[in-house]
């Protein structure tokens, strides 16, 4: 390999992490509308900002009409855990899995659930199960995009319009950055900390018209934590859904979300936020391209994500440890490395609240840094 000199020009963000994500360009907490600051969440104000929070979300990625959402407490791993412990039960469940967080959605099911009609469909990382041999008889639990794999689903044709079960879609390194089918999607689960470089504590819990269908006609057999409990005498409490939230919420993570929300707004909407993400996965597919010492952990370019992307190194897991910590102390690239679950590489974050041009400068780095750790 050639001596490659050690580059002069650095990312002007070098915050490349996967969750939380950088902030979006521009981004300051002095532009922050922090009037409920000091204020309850139950006042006037605060019910204001948190009805905007799912309203503006509700509009600005075109959910079908019926389809509700609300605040939820935890994260996107409490939405979906509100969405598994409400819904199941009511049939047959096929769970897919093909990296760590949904293969903690299996544990769930088939652990503490411990219900017994569940298949689980699991694939290694880098690999998708099988999904035309998924029955939509039962319902189904997948995440869109595998944050810790770098594998998406390619699109949402393998759903039925006319299937029996629900379908429950883990959808966090994905709404916002992804084109998403909601007709076939009954229950949507993200969090701010992702795609929109929000904060985390948070997640948005987003339901069909079938999905409410369910919650009013099915009573699981276990008992519910009063943060998971949906419905009041069978029918759903419809104030969640309208800022009304369960627990008491951060209001300044209100505000910083509703920032990011009129960030989307600014630059165009959800098409550009895209259409960036997707720039922005072009300038690491041309670099793995054109270089041999690197490639996707998805070797199926219809399955690479766009977001969390996920790159395996010619190089042991040491070595790999060496480049991360080195392009740390140089100010080039936070928090890269891959997921701690996952095979040894690294992750680079995608989203449209990356800039190109700082992906553009980091590549470079790359290469020094290979070269420096597997020549020492």
């Amino acid at each position: 390999m050639p001596t490659v000199i050690k580059p002069a020009l650095k990312p002007a963000n070098p915050n490349f992490s996967s969750g939380p994500c950088s902030k979006r360009p521009g981004y300051s907490l002095d532009q922050l509308d922090v009037s409920t600051l000091g204020r309850s969440h139950r006042a006037a104000v605060g019910k204001s900002a948190l009805k905007r929070a799912c309203e503006d979300t509700a509009e600005l990625l075109g959910l079908p009409e019926g389809y509700r959402v609300g605040v939820v407490p935890a994260s996107d791993t409490g939405a979906v855990e509100m969405a598994l412990w409400s819904l199941l039960g009511a049939r047959g469940v096929d769970v897919l899995a093909w990296e760590s967080f949904g293969s903690g959605w299996v544990t769930d099911i088939t652990k503490q659930l411990k219900l017994d009609n569940v298949r689980s469909l699991i694939a290694d990382y880098g690999k998708l199960p099988d999904l035309s041999s998924v029955n939509f008889n039962n319902d189904v639990v997948f995440t869109w995009n595998g944050t810790t794999s770098g594998v998406k689903v390619p699109n949402g044709d393998w759903i039925p319009d006319d299937r029996e079960g629900l379908t429950i879609c883990d959808a966090t390194s994905a709404v916002f950055a992804m084109d998403m089918p909601w007709e076939k999607l009954d229950v949507i689960t993200f969090s701010w900390q992702k795609v929109l470089g929000g904060e985390g504590a948070h997640g948005m819990l987003i339901l069909s018209p079938r999905a409410v269908e369910r919650l009013e006609n099915y009573t699981p057999a276990w008992p519910l934590p009063k943060i998971f409990r949906m419905t009041k005498g069978g029918k759903l409490i419809e104030g969640i859904f309208r800022g009304e939230t369960i627990n008491t919420p951060s209001m300044l993570c209100v505000a910083d979300y509703l920032d990011a929300l009129d960030w989307i707004r600014h630059i165009g909407g959800v098409g550009v936020a895209i259409e960036k993400s997707q720039t922005n996965f072009r300038v690491i597919q041309e670099f793995v391209n054109q270089h041999s010492w690197i490639q996707f952990l998805a070797p199926d370019p219809e399955l690479q994500s766009n977001t969390s992307v996920c790159l395996s190194i010619d190089a042991d897991a040491d070595q790999v440890k060496a480049m991360i910590k080195l392009l740390d102390s140089e100010g080039v690239a936070y928090d890269i490395g891959a997921y701690r679950d996952a095979p040894s590489g690294l992750r680079i974050w995608c989203g449209a609240t990356v800039e190109a041009d700082d992906l553009q400068s980091l590549m470079p780095w790359l290469s020094w840094a290979y070269q420096t750790v597997t020549s020492e």
